[in-house]
């Protein structure tokens, strides 16, 4: 590396300095003798001991080169004569996975070669070295838990999709996710592992024995007497279901948990080892010692302040120790084991990262002594090395390995030069840099060490039989309120911990946000903002290409960490410039939607997609913000099967470069995300099917193409976003409504959209996965109580049952310790208060951003759905998942934010600017469950008026091309507790069957709205076409789904009668119950509306009252016909009690009908009365005896066949006393009476009719209408009904221009 001669000149980054006497004192170099004592004080030998200073020889610059290659040649010729090919072990001494000819299956390989991804139901790979004699280790980092057997095999095992390693004879596994030990057969052995353990392999071919570590702990030898003898050689070898991932450590970098007497598979660089630990001995030694040129003599010096001052001594001192430290930083293992070891030591002292600027100082050193290659590789290995260690250690009680990394990533940052280096190739580009914000939870509660830190579980016991939350809090004991109090103690004590180790991950971004350091180039903001924009969009992009994904564990924490940053930052710049908005106010300006200043990628907007919006609203765009759309981006739009395929042959081209240039590569393809633990560039795609799959580097192309339009996020600088004079930034195309005050700096909006985005991405879902403990720890809970009941009721003589039960309860509580542990560890970091208020600020952005949006108009249609997705997923979460902890009611401002969003959802789920159909269905669904519950459907009803009665008019807009469902299960919400038998929570006949989950929309007490009821009445009173078409919709709703029902309870009975086993699709089952519950939903919608505006119906001066009245008549009689005959289809379907049709019984679907015809013949005047008797008696279809089936009076044709012995049980109204008044039942009996006297009436004064005088369509009733111009005659009840959809003649065709009323002359 160095150039021999005279002088010393460096090539590397040519120091030349001269070395005549009189330039001495100017260059400030000391003189000889001082020199020659400080260059023997720093280059001392290697037993450490000095010679004499007579016998030393005299050291210069000039002769430093050829004394330092002596000294580091001193122990290299001991090493190469160690470093002889290890016995017992064949294969290349780089050890890693057989990529070519030793796997099966689809895998993903890294680049490396040492992380693999499953890609089939269960791929097994080998590596290239095996072993024959001698104990040999290597190391498995486990990056998920799932399904894998890892172990050793032999060269002759076959495995396949369904056997793996341990699955054959020679192969031997251990598997920590059913924590059991393979070797054709299996048993239990060892712990369960989680993502983040480490798992040593151990192989000793001398006692032929195999065993295994978890983080270090033995788990004890797991087979004895293996095969050994000629030809018998073991493989370290994986078998691993789809997605489940991890990395290998054969010895390419120092093993974390080395076992005394066994050697790595792959032998440590042991010569430049020595070399490296000598070197930097060196650099100590410049560091501790200082010159004092005026009394001529060596200092000591204190380290930690210690500073380059432009000493050229030391500078040139310390070249010729870089000359050969560099090229060594370059290698992985000496990194992690030299540098990392060095810098860490340097921490150890404790106090802040600011207290150690040694580190700053070495960096500055590296960045000048180095190449810039070298100081590239070097930062990059150490970021590798340290986000693997930080990954990869065992939680302990202190957190304090997690805290030790993450103070040196803190300190390597704060170092511009290398943070700037790092931010633009490594930190998005290399690694996986969200890891470090992660905090894992640890699954092994005792060696956490959390029995330390929680002495004491407690769990809560407010739950009662049917596992629903019992309201009368039962007074706790004074050993429970201990109990609790000690625990939640323990939880503050491991919170403080958490909190310290989240500070330090607040730290680091507030590193990568800083906009301040423009020193060389962009602020380190704009680089991450570049970054941060691909991240995302590489997981919105890529929804299927699982190894692309970040895990939602880890978005949850990276979203709570950038959400503090973010705020910080914020309300830093309101103390600067006190104009702006506080962070409590903050929101998303509309014009970042539509100004093309931020990607979206191929995110849906809330008008569609944005090629569309472009087109038709660039009027709107131009004439309110001001922002013209380029018609070559228009016609570019158009074209996108063309970009296709130029993207496909690059891509194609890319593929086939050779892997040495993709090491260097500069658009490298993005790092998979479970494999390997850090590095994870380009994947190999390893596939049995297709060997031809081999040479391309990743034939996954297709996955990872991405389209980038407008402009791109690698190209947009700091002017872009912030904006400069006259020019807006990110805020460009301001709308009129928009007010003028400035916000805060435009790239902190940009973050804060990113946040929106990444909550919709995945941290909704995993908040609701994370639930599952708590669900756990309640079942539990009523299980030990249960069994302690049993205990206490167990007679003393049947011990047995009673040694049972006790193991039961000791199984109980010892899960119950454990999960109440693991409950705390959640609790603290996912769902503590201050992640509530976290989530509950971003609900309120939201909110604020989506009000904004909406003042715009039409360009409303360019926001992101997901801005309305978070808004609703963010309350459901406030309010289903941090409830048992934290309560929503206690955070501020609660009551108004409850309102604003039941205004956005009242006002958009019927907005026409709003296109795409799943937010629709969305919305619909957030407001039918907010009208579920007392306090939410308060806040609808203290919106404005005006909002309220437009959302009533569009829940009552027609049944046709829409999803009518939702809105009529909406409608029934606001009417449940107000009709006929209708307080009901949960169905009669259900109450003894535990719910599936107590906290279900549908299983809350009802609370209806008065409020709201009235508005619909008014609508539909003074609405005269509205309350028609409503109501028509309704009952041909009704009618389909009713028939359908019944259709489909014919099916099913069918099947039961069969004589063979056969059983009923579940899937059926379930749509006959839901045909069944729309149908009670519906009816009860008709009850609502006949008692909230009777004169619908019965006012027969509006044109279209008789003919509804008919229709609804026509149904009831129906359903009753259908539902009350005697030992009929429904009868025995409901008898059949089937599992899904659990819902299917009498009740719900007789007291609608009831309720309906109650009100219409009792609750009403006598015209009314009169009115609706009549047209319910002259339907064809009514009978007398659904009405007395009500009541329970059985027909006398029945009692009279039925043999008294088999007396069953008749339905009554009378029996369910508890949830019909006994005025209500008046009302009925009072009803029955009416239309036995009425039909007695009617049956004495109806003359027979000829068959010529009935209407020729139905035969029921007499013909009443003569039609014009064809003159064809039928009843009214027909022609009516067939005109609302049809106005052809039934018999001619002709088109029908007008009815007559037809009477019979008297004559004939």
């Amino acid at each position: 590396m160095t150039s021999k001669g005279a002088g010393t000149a460096f090539s590397r980054k040519n120091y030349r300095l001269s070395t005549e006497p009189e330039k001495s004192k100017v260059t400030g170099i000391v003189n000889s003798r001082l020199l020659n004592d400080y260059l023997h004080r720093i280059f001392t030998s290697a037993d450490g001991i000095q010679p004499a200073a007579a016998y030393r020889k005299h050291l210069t610059f000039q002769n430093l080169q050829e004394h330092l290659d002596r000294l580091l040649a001193e122990e290299n010729s001991l090493e190469d004569s160690r470093d002889q090919v290890a016995e017992g072990r064949l294969g290349p001494s780089t050890v890693v996975l057989d990529h070519t000819s030793g796997f099966e299956g689809l895998l993903l390989v890294d680049d490396d070669l040492l992380g693999v991804i499953g890609h089939s139901n269960f791929g097994s790979i080998r590596a290239t070295t095996c072993v024959y004699k001698g104990k040999w280790i290597y190391e498995v980092l486990i990056s998920s838990q799932g399904l894998m057997q890892i172990g050793w095999c032999t060269l002759s095992c076959r495995f396949n999709q369904e056997e793996g390693v341990g699955d054959t004879p020679d192969s031997y596994a251990y598997d920590g996710n059913r924590v059991r030990k393979w070797n054709v057969t299996t048993t239990n052995y060892g712990k369960s592992w989680a993502a983040g353990d480490i798992v040593s392999c151990l192989i000793d071919l001398d006692e032929g024995t195999i065993a295994f570590c978890l983080n270090g702990i033995s788990l004890g030898t797991a087979f004895d007497s293996i095969t050994r003898g000629a030809g018998m050689a073991y493989f370290p070898a994986i078998s691993l279901s789809f997605k489940e991932s991890v990395a290998f450590n054969f010895g390419s970098r120092p093993l974390r948990y080395p076992v005394e007497g066994y050697r790595p598979l792959q032998d440590p660089p042991v010569a430049d080892l020595v070399k490296a630990r000598k070197l930097l001995g060196y650099l100590k030694n410049v560091i501790h010692t200082g010159i004092d040129v005026t009394e001529g003599k060596l200092v000591e010096k204190d380290t930690s302040m210690w500073q380059l001052q432009g000493e050229p001594t030391v500078l040139i001192t310390l070249a010729h120790i870089f000359n050969y430290f560099a090229p060594l930083m370059c290698k992985v293992y000496l990194v992690e084991d030299v540098l990392m070891t060095f810098l860490l030591s340097i921490l150890e002292q404790g106090g802040a990262v600011e207290a150690h600027p040694l580190i700053q100082q070495l960096l500055d050193l590296m960045w000048l002594l180095m190449e810039e290659y070298e100081v590239h590789e070097c930062l990059k290995q150490l970021l590798m090395s340290l986000l693997r260690a930080y990954r990869f250690s065992p939680i302990i009680p202190d957190l304090g390995l997690q805290i030790h990394y993450l103070r040196l990533t803190i300190a390597v940052l704060k170092h511009e030069k290398s943070r700037k280096y790092l931010l633009s190739n490594v930190l998005f580009d290399v690694l996986r840099s969200v890891v470090f914000f992660y905090i894992k939870s640890p699954l092994r509660v005792e060696e956490a060490g959390l029995q330390e830190l929680i002495p004491t579980t407690w769990w809560p016991n407010r739950f009662t039989k049917e596992g629903k939350e019992s309201k009368e809090a039962k007074e706790e004991s004074a050993e429970e309120r201990l109990r609790r109090r000690a625990y939640e103690r323990g939880c503050q004590r491991l919170k403080k911990r958490i909190e310290v180790v989240e500070g330090l991950q607040v730290q680091i971004l507030k590193l990568l946000l800083n906009n301040k350091d423009r020193g060389g180039g962009e602020a380190s903001r704009y680089i991450f903002l570049n970054k941060f924009r691909k991240f995302l969009q590489e997981n919105a992009s890529n929804r299927g290409n699982l190894t692309v994904l970040c895990p939602p564990e880890y978005m949850v924490c990276f979203l709570h960490r950038l959400i503090a940053t973010l705020r910080f930052f914020w309300d830093g710049h309101k103390a600067k410039t006190p104009a702006t908005l506080s962070s409590e106010e903050a929101y998303v300006p509309p014009q970042l939607f539509y100004n093309g200043k931020v990607d979206y990628f191929d995110l849906q907007r809330l008008g569609g997609l944005l090629s569309h919006l472009k087109k038709t609203l660039k009027d709107d765009l131009a004439a309110k913000a001001n922002v013209l759309i380029d018609p070559a981006e228009l016609q570019a739009v158009t074209m996108d099967d063309l970009d296709e395929d130029e993207e496909s042959t690059m891509s194609a081209g890319q593929s086939q470069r050779p892997s040495a240039t993709l090491a260097i590569g500069g658009a490298l393809a993005r790092p998979g995300w479970l494999s390997s633990p850090t590095l994870g560039r380009a994947n190999r795609f390893l596939s049995t099917a297709a060997v031809s799959l081999m040479n391309p580097r990743r034939p996954l192309g297709s996955l990872e193409k991405i389209k980038v339009r407008t402009l791109s996020v690698e190209q947009r600088t700091e002017e872009d976003i912030e904006g400069s004079h006259g020019n807006e930034g990110l805020l460009l195309g301001r709308p009129p409504e928009e007010p003028e005050q400035p916000i805060t700096e435009n790239s902190l909006l940009e973050v804060l959209d990113g946040i929106v985005m990444m909550y919709n991405l995945s941290v909704h879902q995993q908040l609701g996965k994370m639930v599952g403990v708590s669900d756990d720890v309640n079942e539990y809970a009523m299980a030990l109580k249960d069994t302690e009941e049993k205990i206490s009721r167990c007679p003393k003589r049947r011990k047995d049952i009673h040694e049972e039960l006790l193991k039961s309860q000791k199984v109980f509580s010892e899960k119950l310790n454990h999960l109440s542990r693991r409950l705390a560890w959640i609790n603290v970091t996912i769902y503590s208060k201050e992640k509530m208020q976290d989530i509950y600020w971003l609900l309120r952005v939201c909110i604020r951003t989506i009000e904004h949006g909406d003042r715009t108009g039409s360009l409303f249609a360019f926001m992101p759905e997901f801005y309305l997705s978070v808004a609703m997923n963010s309350y459901s979460a406030l309010k289903n998942y941090f409830s048992p902890v934290n309560s929503m009611e206690e955070l501020p401002g609660y009551e108004e934010t409850l309102m604003r969003l039941a205004a956005i959802l009242a006002k958009h789920f019927a907005d026409s600017r709003i296109v795409g159909t799943d937010i629709r269905d969305s919305l619909m669904q957030a407001l039918a469950s907010y009208v579920c519950y007392p306090h939410s459907l308060r806040a609808v009803e203290r919106i404005p008026e005006e909002q309220r009665i437009s959302m009533m008019k569009n829940l009552l807009a027609p049944y046709e091309q829409r999803p009518w469902a939702q809105t009529n299960w909406i409608l029934v919400r606001l009417w449940r507790g107000c009709g006929f038998g209708y307080r009901y929570t949960r169905l009669p006949h259900l109450l003894k069957t535990k719910p599936e989950d107590a906290s279900l929309p549908s299983l809350q007490k009802p609370c209806p709205s008065t409020l709201l009821q009235r508005h619909m009445a008014d609508l539909l009173r003074s609405d005269r076409d509205l309350a028609p078409s409503f109501l028509n919709s309704v009952l041909n709703q009704l009618n389909w789904a009713f028939s359908e029902f019944i259709g489909m309870i014919q099916e099913i009975q069918q099947a039961a009668e069969r004589l063979e086993r056969n059983f009923v699709d579940s899937r059926q089952l379930k749509v006959c119950a839901t045909c069944f519950d729309l149908s009670v939903s519906l009816l009860r919608v008709l009850e609502m509306t006949v008692t909230l505006a009777p004169e619908i119906f019965l006012d027969w001066n509006r044109p279209s009252s008789e003919l509804l009245l008919r229709r609804l008549a026509q149904l009831l009689n129906q359903v009753l016909n259908r539902v009350t005959a005697e030992r009929n289809l429904f009868d025995r379907v409901v008898n059949l009690r089937l599992p899904g049709l659990e819902s299917v019984d009498h009740y719900p679907i007789l007291v609608a009908v009831t309720g309906i015809l109650v009100r219409l013949l009792v609750d009403t005047d006598v015209q009314g009365a009169e009115r609706a008797t009549a047209v319910l008696l002259a339907d064809p279809c009514f009978q007398l005896r659904s009405i007395q089936y009500l009541l329970g009076h059985a027909e006398p044709s029945a009692l009279a066949a039925a043999p008294p012995a088999t007396e069953k049980r008749h339905f009554s109204l009378h029996t369910y006393t508890d949830y019909i008044s006994t005025e209500e039942l008046a009302k009925v009996d009072k009803m029955l009476s009416h239309l036995s006297e009425e039909s007695k009436q009617a049956a004495a004064t109806t003359l027979p009719t000829s068959e010529e005088d009935l209407c020729p369509i139905c035969y029921a009733h007499p013909i009443s209408a003569i039609f014009r111009p064809c003159s064809h005659k039928s009843c009214k009840a027909c022609i009516n009904q067939h005109l609302m959809n049809n106005k052809d003649c039934f018999f001619c065709k002709a088109t029908i221009t007008g009815v007559d009323d037809f009477t019979k002359p008297s004559s004939s």
